[in-house]
Formats: C-alpha cells, sequence, structure tokens
C-alpha cells in the first residue's frame, strides 16, 4: 500500500511540475511592441473606452492568467480537478491572502508561483478575489 502511495506522489508531482508551468510564446503582448515600431501609439489610455471596459479587459486578463497557470488543476470553471474548488475563494481569502498562497504555495500540494510577474500575479488574485 506504502508503495501505491508513493507511485500516486510520484504521479502527481509529474503532472503539476509539467502543468503548471507556463508558456510564454504565445504572449499577445507582441503587437504592442510591433505597433511602437510603426509609429502608431501602443497606450489605449486616452482611447476613449470608458472603466467598464478596463475591467473587462483586466478581468479577462486574469482569467487567462488562470487558464495558462492554474485550470490544469483547478479546473477550467474553477471546480477543482487535482487541486481545490476555488468558485468561491473569494469569500474565504482576501486578495492579498491569495497572492500569498500564490507566490508561496502550501503544505498541502499547491506549488509556488514566486516567479510569475507582478501584472500577472495582480490580475489573477484580482480576478480570483472576485469569485464569491
Amino acid at each position: 500500500m506504502k508503495k501505491f502511495y508513493l507511485m500516486l506522489l510520484a504521479f502527481a508531482l509529474a503532472f503539476v511540475l509539467a502543468a503548471c508551468g507556463g508558456d510564454d510564446s504565445s504572449d499577445s503582448s507582441d503587437g504592442g511592441a510591433d505597433n511602437a515600431e510603426n509609429g502608431e501609439e501602443t497606450e489605449s489610455s486616452d482611447s476613449g473606452e470608458d472603466e467598464e471596459d478596463g475591467d473587462s479587459a483586466s478581468a479577462d486578463a486574469g482569467e487567462e492568467v488562470f487558464q495558462n497557470n492554474c485550470a490544469s488543476c483547478h479546473g477550467q470553471d474553477l471546480s477543482g480537478e487535482a487541486g481545490p474548488d476555488l468558485t468561491e475563494v473569494g469569500s474565504t481569502y482576501s486578495q492579498d491572502e491569495i497572492a500569498d498562497i500564490v507566490e508561496n504555495g502550501t503544505d498541502g500540494g499547491m506549488p509556488s508561483f514566486s516567479d510569475m510577474e507582478d501584472d500577472d500575479l495582480d490580475e489573477l488574485t484580482s480576478w480570483l478575489s472576485e469569485h464569491k
């Protein structure tokens, strides 16, 4: 029985390590750099977007970070798979507490994402903290 648990642990560790790595090769921010090289403005702060659209874009960015880094363990819909259900994580933890968990991991199996960029971490934790 002990051998079974060791094999299960090894499989789970391999799965987490393989699934949790983000792929930066499909980063869409390269388009802004190309526009800047062509003399086009890349900032959208003066584009006339209302604040609600900005919030929506931030939520979309937070969800994208989640899908790229967390969905393999927590499920595409936050319902949990290998990791716990996060559908109501915002009612249990604040944005700062979620950020601490993401950055440092937990003893219960959550890996540390200490190398996640600050903007991605802010977008992710803001998005998750809204799930109440």
